[in-house]
């Protein structure tokens, strides 16, 4: 069955980003899922942020996969299929470690306005899942990170526009390759969509923060990651963990990098199902992150379901496409993030896959 691959062409606001060629190959990414709205909020003062990831209506089924050794989560037990509440009406992802988990806070306060969220006796209860990087050590004041306020002007600029994709939102500080070498290169947000004939749509949003390489799956290549002693080339995180140079280095703490990330799709799916999902999207990390799940990651994929296409869903065949989608939304993390406070991206490198070129 063919299939299309629709990728977003970056987009940086406050911290700007040079033109991209005309020959990028355009779309709208997680957007692609209509009733789907993504909005970024990047703090000027340090290089942080948080995105916004909100669902129209009544919300979607609601799952999480959480693999990585070191998470900073919200609200992520009543995903559990056991567990009662079956709809969620947002996602944020941010920086600023734990402390960014109040970004989701202000998503709360922006829905609960609106009168969107779980029905309760005295109101309304939104339901906003969360997850943060840690990115407090880049840049120079640790204690700037996203609060409450950023979280509200996520939501307040959500749209079903083209995702945004580099230096923004939850992506600002991101970078990868932080093999306890010193040597890491820049990331930040990706996002991706599959569209099949037939009309249903899988797609990505990721910020990448990650311990390990990007790895293009399509081609083995590493995008971006640990570099060179000279610090001028990559030097491949899997040729160092074969040689055993790594045994000889500090290795990474835990709880400081994390990649974490959504998919969604158009189907109709049980929690059950939504949850299996997130747990196929998650082998996407694995694909393009080398190595991931690390104790010093707290990956975390979390997924929604809106429910909005009436074909038959397989969730075998919409988890396989997750897990593309994701994977592809972070070799573009890497792609389209530029260079910052000293950081090398890899269109400063030279190391971006023709095909994104």
């Amino acid at each position: 069955m063919r299939k299309t691959i629709s990728l977003v062409a970056g987009v940086c606001v406050l911290l700007a980003c040079p033109a991209r060629s005309q020959t990028q190959p355009r779309g709208k990414g997680l957007t692609e899922v209509q009733g789907i709205k993504v909005g970024h909020h990047t703090l000027s003062e340090r290089p942080t942020g948080c995105t916004a990831i909100l669902v129209n209506g009544e919300g979607a089924v609601g799952g999480v996969s959480q693999r990585g050794g070191a998470p900073g989560t919200r609200e992520t037990d009543l995903l559990d299929p056991l567990n009662m509440v079956d709809k969620v009406n947002a996602i944020v992802l941010s920086g600023g470690s734990a402390f960014g988990l109040d970004a989701a806070q202000g998503v709360v306060r922006y829905l609960e306005e609106r009168n969107i969220g779980w029905k309760a006796g005295s109101g309304v209860v939104p339901i906003v899942p969360a997850a943060i990087l840690f990115d407090l050590g880049f840049g120079d004041n640790p204690k700037i990170r996203p609060t409450a306020d950023c979280g509200y002007k996520a939501a307040q600029v959500a749209s079903d526009g083209p995702v945004a994709e580099g230096n923004i939102g939850a992506g600002t500080g991101a970078t990868v390759g932080k093999m306890g070498m010193r040597r890491s290169m820049k990331a930040g947000i990706g996002s991706a969509a599959i569209t099949l004939p037939n009309g249903l749509v899988v797609a990505a949003i990721v910020a990448v923060n990650a311990v390990g390489d990007i790895v293009d799956p399509m081609t083995g290549q590493v995008v971006a990651g640990v570099r060179s002693e000279d610090g001028k080339s990559l030097a491949d995180a899997r040729k160092l963990l074969r040689s055993g140079a790594l045994l000889r280095r500090p290795q990474p703490r835990s709880g400081e990098n994390t990649t974490i990330g959504l998919v969604a799709t158009n189907a109709k799916l049980s929690k059950d199902q939504v949850n299996r999902m997130a747990l196929m999207a998650d082998d996407g990390v694995a694909r393009a992150i080398n190595p991931s799940h690390t104790v010093g990651d707290g990956d975390t994929v979390f997924a929604l379901a809106t429910g909005r296409w009436d074909g038959e869903a397989n969730i075998t065949i919409v988890g396989a496409l997750a897990a593309e989608a994701m994977a592809e939304a972070i070799v573009r993390a890497a792609t389209q993030a530029e260079s910052l406070a000293g950081v090398p991206s890899a269109r400063e490198m030279g190391t971006i896959p023709a095909r994104l070129k």
